[in-house]
């Protein structure tokens, strides 16, 4: 057992000082086997559940799973301080520093009215201290890791910003019916290297779409997702209460529980 002296309420300093603990030679022996790429998922983890909480509209949840984010980010810097490279006070310090070049218009003289003129500023100054020498490189640095939807949206705006882009959410629609065309032809044509490309570009122009009109992809599509569910849900329910396995239907009959469902969850 580690020396340490509980009390009623703690600040980042004791949680700095907890991970520490746990990762010393009296710690816990699986908090210091981890490494960066052990946890790499957690982060991910736990990000999704703070994104769920939000979603919940749970304020007790929310400060939960915060503060398991939280623990993420100081585990990530104990194991940087433990090699010598770098600690939660220099992470802070960045933070701030970049928060402050980034917000000329409050810690600076430079005028920012509008959100769009605080947006114009934020990705110049972006690309200047990134060495950002081209919209080619503001499009690269985003990063590969994102959902695709979402990393598919973030390029569109960032092309968007560059002046390339649709002109409207017309143009956008006109979009996923002329990558539709070009999808039906690659599957008359049975090329499956070329379906797979069509249906990315589809994917990407109903993105594209998405943008135009307001609407974040990657939530209408989770949206979607959990609508599917229920509806599924609901199919199976009826299915069940005749007596039935969904399994054992032909797809034409299932489509009619279907129906009936779509028709109970609205």
């Amino acid at each position: 057992m580690v020396d340490y002296q509980q009390k009623e309420r703690y600040n980042i300093s004791d949680l700095l000082d907890i991970v520490g603990l746990l990762r010393s030679e009296g710690g816990c022996p699986w908090d210091r086997e981890q490494t960066h790429k052990s946890i790499r998922s957690d982060l991910i983890e736990e990000t999704c559940e703070v994104l769920e909480a939000i979603d919940l509209g749970d304020k007790a949840l929310l400060r939960e799973e915060l503060g398991d984010v939280l623990l993420q980010v100081v585990f990530h810097c104990r194991i940087e301080e433990e090699e010598k490279s770098f600690n939660f006070d220099d992470v802070c310090d960045e933070i701030c520093k970049k928060l402050i070049v980034r917000h000329p218009h409050v810690f600076g003289d430079v005028s920012a009215e509008t959100t769009d003129q605080v947006l114009k500023n934020w990705d110049s100054i972006k690309m200047e201290t990134k060495g950002q020498e081209s919209y080619t490189d503001t499009l690269y640095s985003v990063a590969k890791s994102l959902p695709a939807l979402m990393r598919a949206q973030k390029i569109g705006k960032r092309a968007m910003r560059a002046g390339m882009d649709l002109r409207c959410a017309e143009d956008a629609m006109d979009c996923i019916v002329r990558e539709k065309s070009a999808l039906d032809d690659a599957v008359r044509s049975g090329d499956k290297d070329n379906i797979g490309e069509k249906i990315g570009d589809l994917l990407f122009s109903c993105v594209n779409a998405a943008r135009h009109l307001g609407v974040d992809a990657e939530l209408a599509l989770k949206a979607s997702t959990e609508k599917f569910i229920k509806c599924f849900a609901e199919t199976e329910n009826l299915v069940r209460k005749a007596g039935l396995d969904m399994k054992e239907l032909p797809v034409e009959e299932l489509d009619i529980y279907r129906d009936k469902a779509k028709k109970l969850i609205r």
